[in-house]
């Protein structure tokens, strides 16, 4: 993505065995194996990015993302395993935790540094009012229940998304996440409502190892200004993974310099 979260939204261990427009199609974990697949444990994350290509005019997601608008304009998956002993509570409760988003780090390509990715992040009320409130509890992280947020992204300002937990049970967990206002850069609109999905698969493969899939694209009406940030798609998108794993946003190296 080239922002996450959302960084997404939204997002690895140590950095990401990268490779880039792929002409195989990704899989997420939907009763079948992923693609691309999981690498080792402990092993650096992999990471795939699509931007440009035959598949992002014509690609159909499965439908166990959710997503009903065929192709992108960039699209980003991130897969690694990583060790967890506080089990799925523990999942839950970083993921509820929106404040705890605040100061997500990221290496920047275009400053060769570490930088605030988000610089402030809130869980608020459903619509209309979106009023500011406490972090999610572990036990509102509920399948079938709608969560919002607010964020401020160092480059697309402050949006408003919306946390869908689409699968919750003790071994697995699956949320999407969307921006539900227009994301701009000073004042020119980067992404409307919706061109920002990420949907993210975290499953328990045994006592304390679990594997993560996590897929971002951008919309096909997104502005010509985000095209070509390979590099901080990928950067944002592992920053969103390390974060909901419980890895230091900025431990050297990053995925891509």
């Amino acid at each position: 993505m080239w922002r996450v979260t959302s960084l997404i939204f939204l997002m690895p261990i140590l950095c990401s065995a990268v490779s880039t427009q792929q002409d195989h199609e990704p899989q997420p974990p939907c009763g079948v194996d992923a693609s691309p697949p999981y690498p080792d444990v402990d092993a650096p994350a992999s990471t795939k990015f699509w931007e440009g290509s035959d598949l992002s005019r014509d690609w159909s997601p499965p439908a166990c993302t959710g997503w009903t608008m065929r192709g992108f304009s960039s699209l980003v998956v991130t897969v690694a395993r990583f060790r967890n002993s506080s089990g799925i509570e523990g999942v839950r409760r970083r993921l509820g935790a929106i404040s705890e988003l605040k100061g997500t780090r990221y290496w920047s390509t275009t400053h060769k540094q570490w930088q605030t990715l988000i610089e402030d992040a809130y869980a608020s009320t459903g619509p209309p009012s979106y009023q500011h409130r406490r972090d999610f509890s572990p036990k509102e992280i509920m399948e079938g229940v709608s969560l919002y947020f607010r964020q401020a992204d160092n480059l697309s300002g402050t949006a408003t998304y919306r946390l869908r937990i689409l699968s919750a049970s003790p071994d697995r967990l699956v949320f999407s996440m969307e921006n539900m206002t227009t994301m701009r850069y000073f004042l020119i609109p980067l992404f409307h409502p919706g061109e920002m999905q990420s949907v993210h698969f975290i499953e328990r493969e045994s006592a304390d190892i679990w594997r993560y899939y996590g897929i971002a694209r951008t919309g096909k009406n997104a502005s010509s200004l985000t095209a070509g940030h390979e590099a901080s798609s990928i950067n944002r998108a592992v920053a969103f993974f390390r974060y909901i794993s419980g890895i230091p946003t900025d431990k050297e190296p990053p995925a891509m310099r």
